[in-house]
Formats: structure tokens, sequence, C-alpha cells
């Protein structure tokens, strides 16, 4: 059974503004261990309620120069478990000290 294509997106046919005029935002935390890396980023959503994500990668070298990918071998996974602790502790930790300091 081939389901590929139900996992395809359609592509907009009106143009997206370019990727490089926009200020890049940086992640408000990051967490590493060893070639895994989480990066930790703050969205506000409607009246000022703040949300936290959380993206995954795993660095490597080529010959010339550092390069980063979502996908993750049987290796990777207990790492990649234990960074993903490490950013939900940290998510925790600020969620909470936010809440303390609006009382």
């Amino acid at each position: 059974m081939n389901t590929n294509h139900i996992n395809r997106i359609a592509t907009p046919s009106t143009p997206r503004p370019a990727l490089a005029d926009a200020p890049r935002k940086k992640p408000v935390h990051e967490v590493r261990l060893g070639l895994i890396k989480a990066a930790i980023w703050e969205n506000t959503v409607g009246d000022n309620l703040l949300r936290h994500n959380v993206t995954f990668a795993r660095i490597y070298k080529t010959e010339t120069e550092w390069k980063a990918s979502d996908t993750f071998g049987r290796d990777d996974l207990l790492v990649l478990a234990k960074v993903a602790d490490q950013a939900h502790t940290w998510i925790c930790s600020a969620t909470k000290a936010d809440r303390e300091a609006a009382r």
C-alpha cells in the first residue's frame, strides 16, 4: 500500500516573500548534548499568551562545513530523548518563573 501521495503538500501558486528579507528570529534557549541539539522558540499567541516550541537537529560536518539534519538514527534516539527532557525542564522552569513574576 503506497501512501506517499497523502503526505505531499501542494505549493501555493502565489509567491511568498523571500525569507532572506525577513529578520531571523533566534531561539530563546538551546540545549545540546554531543551532536544533538534542541532550539526552544518563544511565540506570543492572542492576548500575550506565551507558548514555546522546540525544534531538534543532528549536526554533522562535511569536509568543509557544518550542517544540520532533522533525521535521527538508532544511536541518536536516546540522546534525543535526553535533549527533549532537558528542553521540557527548561520550558517548565521558564513558564513557572513567568507565572510567579506576574503575581
